[in-house]
């Protein structure tokens, strides 16, 4: 085989080191260079007896990082005889063939004759002076027959990106590109924004050491580096603290083909797999490296965070603090009085106290309902503030007088029902089975947090190991990374959902001590004033709040499809709670035990992750999970409408169409209980309603349809008692007033935020980051951090609410507060 060495050079000074250069190549006897110059296109043939070597040498200044980009083309289709290109450097060798060819799915082929590549730049010149380098082109081929090319060797002028420039360009899956950025020297952490106009063709920007080779091919770039895929907008956060030589190149890769964008999924091909493609997918791309936040936008975060929150501290203290000096005025005055006359000692508030009555749970007054009085004598029951362990009482959680058995469905019919109607059983004994609640969720709490953050550290891990950022759906122009976490701003801001839930949890706390000090006062089994108090409940929303910070923080250490669970597990259960504890505030005999509350939260997870599996595309999902909601929905206004006295069993439809038949066909008339009818006709239609719409258009974010379903039961019973108490002409205090419009305003501002979709693991990476939005708040939180600080703050006013609405009836008789 005949070698002709073919020299260009940039001057005659070093024609004679290009000939010796050649000739070392293997060039033939009869070969000579021919002097020539970078950007000049040769064009030539080969075949399996004829192979072409071109040399081409270049001088570099003192410092200066010299880039040469070589470009090929052939005009011949044929796969058995490629022409193949060797290009040599001084420390390494970069090869390639024409056509070049990329494989997809189904091993679809994809092939390109016109071929541009940039070889690795040397390393700069030493300071002593200009040095020369020569790289060597072979062109070969094993075709017994010619076969034409064409050679552009071209230096880069605009290979090193400046800060906070602009730099446009073109890329194809053939011709991918790469530059070099350098960090300046007090710039420590820089955000690399690349955007385009069009979608498609999908394309990858990686960042790579200052390493040769640099893997710029689509089936080799995710092999070093951190990559993202991309269709309009990406953005890499890079920090100098990974890059020992405080530079690094970014690589932008065409893909051939556009599935891993979103793109439609080439059909498999089941004829010739490897069929010529001419495309032409050139995609323009513009680049731009700014400077990320400093150091002290760090702190500055930070101090904001907590500060924002301890404020609440400071704001109740005061509340707290101008509540005893009114208290200690009045005391000093003399003592107030109930409805009746009686005295009354001043020892509440709306927030930070408990109230002033001491009642019991077991004492039903002359004017209450005559069936199931307790006729017990003070002398024969315990001293205030007793409370007992014994095994009978714990046994005996439901009823714990002997005739209530006889006489509770009689006063459940009742037409018109009292609170004393449904406050008969030992409060002793109904306070332990709403204790429950708080112990049993600080058990699931730490049996699903650990293996939670376990989890969520493993992703991360594989993040940072593998440099695939397209496994967290961030906010990646918002994303800032604080050790190994790279999002920490993400989870800062669920820092108030923990500080909040903890003052809830003093606040309730400060309560329940003052309200048995009150019952160690008074005779607590002689009155039967306001709604009886009981703490487990809320104990458990404070728990349930906290926890929903710390979980919805883990899931922000890497939110994707796999994860997002995590973050509503507690939103279920906060609703479910603030439910149930309502709907105790009014029916405390009859509310349901925390065992069965929790095992229907666990059913509602279990539904939540089958339909984030399976809910996108399978319709039986959806047909068994409207049957349930509806069922449910129908057996829980049951069970709701007859105070708990209509029994769930085998017999139900039987019995449940004998009541349809007798009081709707036989002799149509008026509901008992007209109130509690129009709720539950309303509540029906509003979940009817959930459960059509999501039969008709099935939301891929299964997860957030049932939140949202719980939210909306949440709003209409809590819309339901508020228009209830005014009909019933009882009082909104100043406290529970103020709570109200806060919590309907911080919701409004929270839901604003919520709703600006800044990424969404329901699509692809790429499009995800089309959603992508800068930072709005000290230049380093995004708009759902936002929402992270206003929802806490949200949900915080909406426990206050719940925890001092009916502070106006403290010293209303319970005979007298109506059940609604």
């Amino acid at each position: 085989m005949a070698r002709v060495p073919v020299a260009v050079v940039p001057g005659a000074l070093l024609s004679a080191l290009l000939w010796a250069a050649a000739t070392a190549a293997g060039a033939g006897p009869g070969g000579s260079p021919t002097p020539g110059a970078f950007d000049r296109l040769y064009r030539g043939a080969v075949n399996i007896s004829a192979e072409r070597v071109y040399a081409f040498a270049y001088s570099r200044e003192p410092g200066q990082v010299a880039a040469v980009r070589v470009s090929v083309n052939s005009s011949s289709e044929s796969l058995q005889y490629p022409v193949l290109f060797v290009v040599r450097q001084q420390k390494g060798v970069l090869s390639w063939q024409v056509p070049l060819i990329f494989r997809g799915l189904y091993q679809r082929s994809y092939n390109y004759q016109e071929v541009s590549r940039t070889l690795c730049p040397s390393e700069p010149a030493p300071e002593t002076g200009p040095s020369d380098q020569i790289i060597f082109v072979d062109v070969a081929s094993m075709a017994p027959f010619n076969i034409a090319y064409e050679l552009l060797v071209t230096r880069l002028e605009n290979f090193q990106l400046k800060t906070s420039k602009a730099f446009n360009f073109t890329a194809s899956p053939s011709q991918p590109q790469y530059f070099l950025y350098k960090f300046p020297q007090d710039v420590d952490s820089v955000i690399i924004k690349v955007v385009s106009d069009a979608v498609y063709p999908c394309s990858v920007v990686s960042v790579q050491d200052i390493v040769c080779p640099v893997y710029d091919l689509d089936h080799n770039v995710e092999f070093d580096g951190v990559y993202q895929s991309m269709t309009k907008q990406a953005a890499i956060t890079v920090q100098r603290k990974d890059f020992p030589g405080e530079q690094f190149f970014v690589v932008f890769v065409i893909k051939p083909e556009d599935y891993a964008c979103g793109g439609s999924v080439p059909s498999s091909i089941h004829g010739n797999v490897n069929r010529t493609w001419n495309l032409q997918r050139t995609k323009n791309l513009q680049v731009t490296i700014v400077p990320s936040i400093k150091k002290s936008v760090y702190v500055q975060a930070m101090f904001f965070s907590f500060l924002s929150f301890l404020s609440f501290y400071l704001g109740s203290m005061v509340v707290a603090c101008v509540h005893y000096i009114r208290v200690q005025r009045k005391a000093s005055s003399g003592r107030l009085r109930r409805e009746d006359g009686s005295e009354i000692m001043t020892t509440s508030h709306p927030i930070t106290a408990s109230t002033p009555e001491g009642s019991s749970y077991g004492a039903i007054d002359e004017s209450s309902s005559s069936g199931g009085r307790q006729l017990s004598s003070p002398e024969l029951k315990p001293p205030a503030g007793y409370d007992t362990d014994s095994s009978v009482e714990e046994e005996s959680d439901f009823d714990t007088m002997p005739e209530i058995e006889s006489d509770k469905n009689v006063i459940r019919t009742k037409v018109f029902l009292y609170l004393s109607d449904l406050s008969r059983k030992d409060r002793r004994i109904v306070s332990k089975k709403y204790n429950i609640y708080f112990w049993n969720i600080i058990t699931i709490a730490v049996f699903y947090a650990l293996p939670v953050i376990q989890l969520v550290i493993t992703y991360q891990t594989v993040v940072n190991v593998t440099g695939n950022q397209d496994i967290c759906y961030y906010n990646f122009l918002c994303a800032h990374p604080l050790g190994v976490l790279s999002a920490f701003n993400n989870i800062l801001s669920n820092v108030g959902h923990m500080l909040l839930g903890f003052l809830f949890l003093l606040i309730v706390l400060r309560r329940n001590i003052l309200h048995r000090r009150a019952m160690e006062l008074k005779d607590i089994y002689t009155l039967d004033y306001g709604i009886p108090k009981h703490f487990g409940l809320f104990y458990a929303m404070g728990i349930a709040l906290m926890m929903e910070g710390v979980l919805s923080a883990c899931y922000h250490v890497c939110p994707n499809y796999s994860n997002f669970q995590f973050d509503t597990s507690f939103m279920y259960m906060i609703a479910g709670l603030c439910m149930l504890k309502l709907y105790q505030t009014r029916h405390p005999d009859i509310n349901a035990s925390a065992y069965s509350a929790y095992a229907s939260f666990a059913v509602v997870i279990c539904l939540a992750v089958l339909g984030v599996v399976f809910g996108k595309n399978d319709m039986w999902l959806w047909v068994i999970f409207s049957l349930i909601h509806v069922l449910a929905s129908l057996a829980l206004s049951t069970q709701i409408y007859y105070m708990g006295r209509f029994k769930i069993d085998l017999g139900l439809f039987r019995r449940a169409a004998m009541v349809l038949y007798t009081d709707c066909i036989q002799q149509c008339s008026r509901p008992m209980y007209m109130d509690r009818m129009v709720l539950l006709i309303v509540g029906n239609l509003v979940n009817w309603s959930f459960a059509i719409f999501g039969l008709v258009y099935r939301p891929r974010d299964f997860a957030s349809y049932i939140l949202g379903i719980f939210i909306c039961n949440l709003l209409l019973y809590l819309a339901f008692y508020i228009i209830m108490k005014i009909r019933s002409s009882e009082k909104l205090l100043p406290i529970p007033l103020f709570c109200i419009v806060a919590t309907a305003v911080v919701w409004a501002a929270a839901l604003y935020f919520f709703f600006q979709n800044l990424s969404s693991w329901e699509e692809t990476p790429a499009e995800s980051r089309e959603k992508n939005r800068p930072c709005i708040l000290l230049g380093f939180f995004d708009d759902h951090d936002v929402w992270h600080f206003l929802s806490a703050a949200a949900l915080f006013f909406s426990f206050l609410v719940l925890l001092t609405l009916d502070d106006d009836l403290d010293t209303v008789r319970r005979d007298k507060i109506p059940v609604f």
